[in-house]
């Protein structure tokens, strides 16, 4: 027995030298290959430089950059270069929300600005993470904000009539939750004194009756010219007479107030005015602008993306088509003048607010091109317009949809759908469609279908609930689109679930939202005879969507002809299931995506913790970065010096309303040296 052994380890050892003879072997190979290869596979430093100077890349939101050091060759050799934290979240323990760290930085004149969920504006060295500095309005976090705490970002201004530094003389414009227009030194992020009262300005004047923590700015404003233009975010399911959805532009020098644009006219001098009824015209509010406005500084135009008039799901206090609501609207931005005007949604019921920056781009016919703007909408339709006049330049129809049960509404008798681009979700989801894990809960999804009405989309709110496909969430929501103007692609993200809603009699509606089964969401639409119920998600008693996956995806479109170059699924349930399993489902997501000229599509959004890489061409995934937090926001990128990196950052902090894991990480990743 000894003897053999001793054999059989002279083989082993024999074997063993062998064995380590080939791997020193391999060993050499490689780094010959890695010696001669490697600057070219792994970091290239040519290239141009950019910057990221505004929340949608440029000032007409394409979220294209002409980078081109990262590529899918090498893409798969990324790494995380640097990780900022800024220590501003909340799980809803301490504060009465939670956080969504929805920002997306800007890079302007050397500098990485962007903004916390708690609203503060910090400063960053954008090769390092090294904060410059930092400033905080204080804003109340004990106060019940209508969603949750959030920001999405910051504008950049230099002032043209001022001396180079000077205090103020480049500027970061920034809305607080609480309603408040800032305008900081971008140099030492104090207060600019001129501005306002002591570098203020309260939006929550002039907009009527405001109730504390309904009345929000989530989203940046736009500066142009020596005007700064900004929005606000609104709980419109309050009652009729919320705030009014004012759009107004401040002299971006002083803070006084230049012009005002109100999506629900209020005055007989207001545009729009004759399309509606006087007596609800002036009480109806909200058709605000809540998410990024875009412009075009050539044309002194701004982009408005208008949400529905209060409230959302009953409409009989607000009968007609309801202009300038679910509409992109085309202003003069130095003066305010309504130039144009596209209504996406008539007479909303659905929530179906524009939720996604307007984007400015051009498209090729006949050896000519046309300034156009892309809009993205939650019904997975998109419309493309005549920069210049609104006018659709793809075919639009107007469709007879679904009328309604219940008695003061008066539902408008068609919606408008484009031809092409063509619808990019299906248009109908019946019971059959219903999804499951197992027999069992899709049989519970398909029960839960069939008890509500639902004749395919369109089909409006009523008292036994109704099916809502797609979701009020989207579709597109506030990420948008990118374009990428070389290789003629559109890229969005987009959910793909169900939502249900009801409406509730006004006598049966305390008892409702008290009921042990009560589910969803109540809210009290006041002023009007019903209550209403809503769940922006339809799902199994496994919380699992009973609409079949992908549940997100991501899709390009070419944008000179209207049709679909690839669709694939965004995100997997790695991170939402009882176990972590990869499985390709796609997920619902928030944030959008950037596009770049070294032929990559990056994004985050979904409910895994990753940020990806998409190869533009075909669509074909090429790498995931893992984050600390959900990525519920749109990356940017940026290269500052000749031999310097290119950067793709990305908040990852979470979203309170998702459940994605919560944080407050700035993540920036790079190529290895």
């Amino acid at each position: 027995m000894r003897s053999l052994l001793m054999v059989e380890r002279g083989t082993i050892v024999h074997y063993a030298k062998w064995l380590v003879a080939l791997l020193a072997l391999v060993a050499v190979i490689m780094l010959a290959r890695a010696t001669l290869s490697g600057p070219d596979i792994v970091l290239s430093t040519g290239g141009p430089i950019a910057d990221w100077p505004a929340y949608g890349g440029d000032p007409y939101g394409t979220r294209y950059s002409p980078l081109t050091q990262i590529t899918p060759e090498n893409v798969e050799h990324l790494e995380v270069a640097w990780v900022h934290r800024t220590g501003d979240v909340s799980d809803g323990s301490k504060y009465p929300r939670k956080t969504s760290f929805e920002a997306t930085p800007i890079l302007f004149e050397g500098t990485l600005y962007f903004s916390t969920p708690f609203s503060r504006v910090v400063a960053l060295d954008p090769e390092t993470g090294a904060e410059r500095w930092s400033y905080d309005p204080q804003i109340d976090l004990n106060e019940g904000y209508s969603e949750s705490l959030v920001s999405r970002g910051v504008e950049a201004w230099v002032d043209p009539e001022g001396r180079e530094g000077e205090a103020c003389q480049k500027r970061i414009f920034f809305a607080t939750l609480d309603a408040r227009l800032l305008a900081l030194d971008a140099l030492t992020g104090r207060p600019c004194q001129g501005f306002g009262d002591s570098g203020e300005v309260d939006l929550k004047v002039g907009v009527g009756e405001v109730e504390i923590g309904e009345y929000e700015v989530t989203s940046p404003p736009v500066a142009l010219g020596d005007v700064v233009i900004v929005g606000s975010a609104q709980g419109d399911n309050r009652r009729v007479d919320v705030e009014s959805g004012d759009v107004r532009g401040f002299d971006a020098r002083t803070g006084e107030l230049r012009w005002s644009f109100q999506p629900v006219p209020r005055a007989p001098d207001r545009p729009g005015w004759d399309a509606w009824q006087p007596e609800q015209a002036r009480r109806v509010g909200a058709g605000n602008a809540w998410a990024p406005l875009s412009s075009d500084p050539e044309r002194d135009l701004v982009f408005l993306p208008t949400g529905s008039a209060a409230p959302d799901f009953y409409g009989g206090e607000r009968l007609g088509n309801n202009a300038f609501a679910n509409s992109v609207v085309a202003l003069r931005a130095s003066s305010g003048e309504l130039l144009w005007h596209y209504q996406v949604v008539h007479h909303d019921l659905w929530d179906y607010d524009i939720a996604s920056q307007p984007t400015a781009t051009t498209i090729r016919r006949d050896g000519r091109e046309i300034p156009a703007v892309v809009q993205a909408t939650k019904m997975g339709h998109i419309f493309i317009l005549h920069r210049e006049t609104g006018e659709p330049l793809f075919p639009v129809e107007e469709r007879p949809v679904p009328a309604s049960t219940v008695e003061g509404e008066a539902v408008w008798p068609t919606q408008p759908f484009p031809v092409l681009p063509p619808p990019l979700l299906p248009e109908r989801m019946t019971p059959d469609s219903a999804w499951g894990l197992t027999p069992w809960d899709k049989g519970k999804c398909r029960q839960k279908m069939e008890s509500l009405s639902y004749e395919g989309i369109f089909t409006p709110p009523s008292l036994e609930g109704t099916l809502e496909y797609p979701s009020m969430i989207g579709g597109a929501n506030w990420g948008g689109v990118a374009v990428d103007p070389e290789r003629r692609l559109l890229v969005v993200n987009l959910n793909r679930f169900a939502s249900w809603v009801r409406l509730i009699p006004r006598d049966e509606f305390d008892d409702a939202r008290r009921a042990p089964d009560a589910e969803g969401q109540f809210t009290a639409q006041r002023g009007t005879p019903y209550g209403m119920n809503r769940d922006a998600g339809l799902v199994s008693p496994w919380d699992v969507p009973c609409t079949p996956p992908p549940w997100g995806k991501l899709v390009a479109i070419d944008i000179d002809e209207g049709s679909v170059r690839w669709d694939v699924p965004l995100g997997t349930i790695r991170d939402i299931a009882p176990v972590p399993m990869p499985i390709q489902w796609g997920t619902p997501n928030l944030g959008g995506p950037i596009v770049t000229a070294g032929g990559l599509v990056f994004v985050g959004a979904a409910m895994d913790d990753y940020l990806r890489a998409f190869d533009s061409e075909t669509g074909e995934e090429v790498w995931k970065g893992r984050l600390p937090a959900g990525g519920q926001a749109t990356p940017m990128t940026y290269r500052i010096r000749p031999d310097g990196k290119q950067f793709v950052v990305i908040a990852a902090g979470g979203h309170g309303g998702l459940d994605t894991t919560l944080g407050d990480y700035l993540v920036a990743f790079a190529l290895p040296d």
